[in-house]
């Protein structure tokens, strides 16, 4: 038997990486003489520069940033060998760097990423993957256009402060000293988010909430993000408001579009490219995804979606989903190639226990799982 595991983290438990492994010490408890690859894998959000530093030969970089509230943190990223530089915007302006009770996305800023993005370009590096999830702001990239040197100045010509509770002031959009590298450098948005901009579908609403914002604060953000675009699309020549994908991370999905050479692909599919996934699951018996939590917003582009349907264009082999947990409307994912779920809880589980216990329950999964594909004929 070949089987591939290729899985994302299982956030507050076990890397992509050690879950990989887990899964695979239980799979061999079961088949000792198999051919078992493990590709660790992420969408875009945090783990992206682990995961392609687990698939593609280069060497990990550190960069003083300011954070999403203004202090000072140190981002990793990746500059693998071909030039390409790999970048998470969580580890410069992510939610986890901000305290609940300290979240507003009125205030919080994506200038960290703006000075991760130069901090590669200073490296040399040809080309960036810009991971985007897992955001704390909702400035519409204005923060990182201010740090490559874009001016957002208020109607006394006044450079605005950070966040995204500012844009409402903003009368001119001033490009002229924007940083001509990040102009021409192509960055691939690795993002597996399709919201638009602005309205009820658009960052404010749907992703605002989660990142501390008040339904007048929703309010409040969304007509300044209408009024960033416009304005910038004014200085610009790109429209880009209406751009599925362009309210991913608050919004900066529309501000690299609009400043930078720029294009959105999935995070997953980005990845897998850079793993060479087709070709090492092309002749696999079975396929191992998973990650933290599998529900009903899995089927909207979730990492596991995306190795299952990387693994039907290849055949019919099938992809069996090992989840910290499922959630309501986890059944969606099998219209999106999964063919089966298994939760880690052996039985009635606190959630600080599962994620205490994950890699030992992962493994204890993928046992279970592995026992019934063999009494199925799996051989």
């Amino acid at each position: 038997m070949k089987l591939v595991i290729a899985c994302d983290s299982y956030k507050g438990s076990a890397s992509a990486a050690e879950a990989a492994r887990a899964l695979a010490e239980g799979a061999a408890r079961v088949y000792p003489q198999a051919r078992i690859e493990t590709i660790p894998i992420a969408d875009g959000g945090e783990g992206t520069v682990d995961a392609f530093l687990s698939a593609v030969p280069g060497r990990r970089l550190w960069a003083e940033v300011s954070g999403p509230m203004g202090e000072p943190v140190k981002a990793a990223y990746a500059m693998l060998e071909d030039g390409t530089a790999v970048l998470e915007m969580c580890a410069a302006s992510g939610l986890t760097l901000v305290p609940p009770e300290r979240r507003n996305p009125l205030l919080a800023t994506s200038y960290g990423t703006g000075q991760l993005i130069a901090a590669a370009l200073d490296a040399g590096c040809a080309r960036v993957i810009l991971g985007i999830g897992g955001s704390a702001t909702n400035d519409g990239g204005a923060g990182m256009a201010q740090a490559l040197g874009v001016k957002l100045l208020d109607g006394a010509g006044r450079p605005l402060p950070p966040g995204g509770g500012s844009l409402g002031r903003l009368e001119r959009v001033d490009c002229s000293q924007m940083d001509r590298r990040a102009r021409e450098t192509p960055i691939l948005i690795a993002s597996d988010v399709t919201n638009p901009l602005c309205g009820p579908e658009g960052a404010s609403a749907v992703y605002g909430p989660q990142k501390g914002a008040t339904p007048a604060m929703v309010r409040t953000l969304d007509a300044n993000l209408a009024r960033f675009a416009a304005l910038a699309a004014a200085a610009t020549g790109r429209d880009v408001g209406d751009t599925p994908g362009a309210g991913a991370a608050g919004g900066l999905g529309a501000g690299l579009l609009l400043f930078c050479r720029a294009e959105l692909r999935s995070g997953i599919d980005a990845l897998l490219d850079a793993a060479d996934f087709d070709r090492r699951a092309a002749d696999a018996d079975l396929v191992l995804t998973g990650e933290g939590r599998i529900d009903g917003q899995s089927a909207y582009g979730k990492a596991p979606v995306g190795v299952a349907r990387r693994v039907k264009a290849l055949g019919d082999i099938p992809v069996i989903a090992v989840a910290g947990g499922v959630g309501p409307g986890a059944e969606a994912v099998y219209a999106c190639g999964i063919d089966a779920l298994c939760s880690i809880a052996p039985g009635p589980i606190s959630l600080e226990e599962a994620m205490a216990e994950g890699p030992a329950l992962l493994a204890d999964a993928a046992e279970r799982v592995m026992r019934l594909a063999r009494a199925l004929g799996r051989r």
